[in-house]
């Protein structure tokens, strides 16, 4: 691998205050003209970084017949090809890499997936770059130096726990690196510490409320002011859930691995859309079928192109999520565009009876039915040619009598809900509380029987 240098100079972000009582960067609030004329030099930089440092890229190019001179607007972004997950495990673990192993400070893989992982690497102006996005969107959700961060996710390779860890200690906050796991312990440590802070998946969440509750604590009494919640999709209804129980409010966070990881796109306080920072990505939509670019509002796969990472160079990354790209300007005084919240991964998009159905359609259902408790999972089975759907529900105590004519009465009323939504029919099975699997991380709501033939 060759390391030629490059006529195209990167612009390094090394802030260590705030730029205000509102924001942490200057670069948050450019005109759009100035970011665009950022976005473009920074295009050229890395699409040149790419092609000279990275084989792959350089036969890649060659076979579109592209050439790094060609970039000179930020439309000509569709003449490159684009780069899979695929591409990242058939180059594991370094093949990817555009600077030497004596350059990369740290690595991270991806997390929840089977084989060989993905592998994403990190110069030291990688992570001083990664750490002030991440402080974006802390900042902007309102931490600050006085509050009690505390980080219940992973801190080994999944890229979550340190992304945060570190911006929140860029804020000046105090930081409680609990990790996963330990439910009552946790909110001890809540307690005891008094935080003010989280930052976990949306259902690990849940599954606190439910355990403080076992404990006879009031959720609502903790004292948590904001909840950081992300590395799943979620739905609106499940947000009111969460800062209802807790008296907080809950943003959503955006990030994935290959992209650094969290701190990609964050919500505001206006919690209408997430903004992504397009200084250091390029953002397109495009038609997971065809690959054609879509435009505003148009709900399709996301494509992010990282205008500054060093170590792992992506053209045109699919990352798989399903959003569109929102239209209006935001109060907040943010010029940076938004997305909106993801809707679920063209791979958990599961279709019954000809129909498109993503999980968080029907978690927001569930979530605003009274009688539905805090878990619940989907099950896939195929009956003689066709594919059904089941979904089974925990019943709140409080609803669970016992009598089979008032189970009988819920699950219609969940089966209604869930057609009237979604447009078929699906089946409804009620469990009681504590029946399906918790999750600390990733919850894994869908079980697929697909492969088992169940005959008519």
């Amino acid at each position: 691998m060759s390391h030629k240098q490059n006529k195209y100079i990167q612009v390094e972000y090394i802030d260590t205050m705030p730029h205000s009582d509102k924001y942490w960067q200057k670069e948050e609030v450019l005109p759009r003209r100035e970011l665009e004329e950022m976005q473009l030099k920074r295009l050229r930089w890395v699409v040149r970084h790419a092609y000279d440092n990275v084989p792959f890229y350089r036969r890649a190019f060659k076979n579109v017949d592209i050439h790094p001179d060609d970039i000179k607007t930020l439309e000509d972004i569709s003449k490159l090809p684009f780069t899979t997950k695929d591409h990242l495990r058939e180059n594991y673990p370094f093949g990817l890499f555009a600077t030497p192993k004596e350059r990369i400070v740290r690595i991270h893989t991806s997390s929840g997936t089977t084989g060989r992982p993905k592998v994403v690497g990190y110069t030291a102006r990688d992570l001083e770059n990664w750490i002030n996005m991440c402080a974006r969107c802390l900042y902007m959700a309102g931490i600050r130096s006085d509050d009690v961060f505390q980080n219940m996710v992973g801190y080994t390779l999944f890229t979550g726990g340190l992304g945060f860890h570190y911006a929140a200690e860029r804020i000046g906050a105090m930081v409680v690196p609990s990790g996963t796991g330990n439910t009552k312990r946790q909110i001890r440590f809540m307690l005891d510490f008094g935080t003010t802070a989280i930052h976990s998946t949306p259902s690990y969440a849940l599954h606190i409320k439910e355990v403080a509750e076992s404990m006879d604590i009031d959720p609502s009494e903790i004292g948590l002011k904001i909840g950081c919640f992300g590395a799943e999709p979620w739905s609106e209804s499940l947000r009111r859930k969460l800062e209802n129980s807790f008296g907080l409010k809950a943003f959503d966070s955006y990030g994935l691995s290959e992209m650094n990881g969290p701190g990609v796109a964050f919500e505001c306080e206006e919690q209408d859309g997430l903004h992504v920072w397009i200084d250091h990505y390029i953002v397109e939509i495009v038609d997971p079928e065809t690959c054609e670019v879509l435009g505003e509002g148009e709900k399709g796969e996301l494509v992010l192109t990282p205008l500054t990472k060093e170590a792992l160079p992506l053209i045109r990354y699919r990352t798989g999520d399903i959003t569109f790209l929102m239209e209006n300007e935001c109060s907040c005084g943010r010029t940076h565009p938004k997305i909106h919240r993801i809707v679920g991964r063209s791979d958990d998009m599961m279709i019954v009876r000809g129909v498109n159905v993503f999980p968080s359609q029907i978690e927001q259902v569930l979530m605003n039915i009274p009688e539905v408790g805090d878990s619940y999972q989907i099950v896939l089975k195929r009956v003689g040619a066709l594919d059904e759907m089941v979904v089974r529900i925990e019943v709140r105590d409080e609803f669970f009598t016992g009598e089979l004519s008032d189970l009988e009465r819920i699950k219609r009323k969940i089966e209604g809900s869930l057609k009237e939504e979604i447009g078929i029919r699906i089946d409804v099975e009620l469990v009681e509380k504590g029946t399906l699997e918790r999750f600390e991380g990733k919850a894994k709501r869908i079980v697929d029987l697909r492969n088992t033939y169940i005959s008519q």
